[in-house]
């Protein structure tokens, strides 16, 4: 982790932020994208995770090559949910377990702790104990679970809805 730096999303980076995101993609459930998406058609999404003091994007950077990525974005686009955050955290397949994912967390964290938010919200598509636990390890409490609710590899899949307030008590 020593040689790992956490340093703010440049439009640069977006090639990278997709290679990686197209993992899970084509992997995994945890996102719900069925086919794997160029970094222009990413575009609008990390205009959404940079546009705002409280839209950021990090990325985690590894002897040069970005190995992972945290930020949050517009929950609801409606403006009574503007106060609310909706949390996104990816890392390579190949640089996970090596707690990078908890240092984009906390850089992640501190950016937005000035900001207009009252709730940083996460949903997580189950099972998934490694994201379930680092939310936990950062003040996330389970509000509910979706059932059933997104579809991929031929099977239905649940979410479960994770939030903080982004101030802590103690904090």
């Amino acid at each position: 982790m020593a040689d790992v730096k956490i340093r703010p999303a440049t439009r640069e980076d977006l090639p990278r932020l997709t290679e990686i995101y197209n993992y899970y993609v084509i992997n995994t459930p945890i996102t719900f994208d069925l086919e794997p998406v160029t970094a222009e058609q990413r575009a609008r999404w990390f205009d959404e995770h940079t546009g705002t003091k409280r839209h950021r994007l990090f990325v985690a950077e590894d002897a040069g090559l970005v190995v992972g990525w945290a930020g949050t974005g517009p929950f609801r686009d409606r403006a009574a949910y503007d106060t609310s955050v909706e949390t996104s955290i990816y890392c390579a397949n190949d640089a996970k377990s090596r707690g990078i994912g908890a240092a984009m967390y906390r850089v992640l964290l501190d950016a937005l702790k000035n900001e207009d938010i009252n709730r940083v919200l996460a949903g997580i598509t189950l099972p998934n104990e490694v994201s379930i636990k680092l939310h936990r390890k950062f003040g996330f409490t389970d509000v509910g679970v979706f059932t059933e609710c997104g579809r991929k590899f031929n099977r239905y899949w649940d979410v479960v809805w994770m939030e903080r307030p982004l101030r802590l008590a103690g904090e």
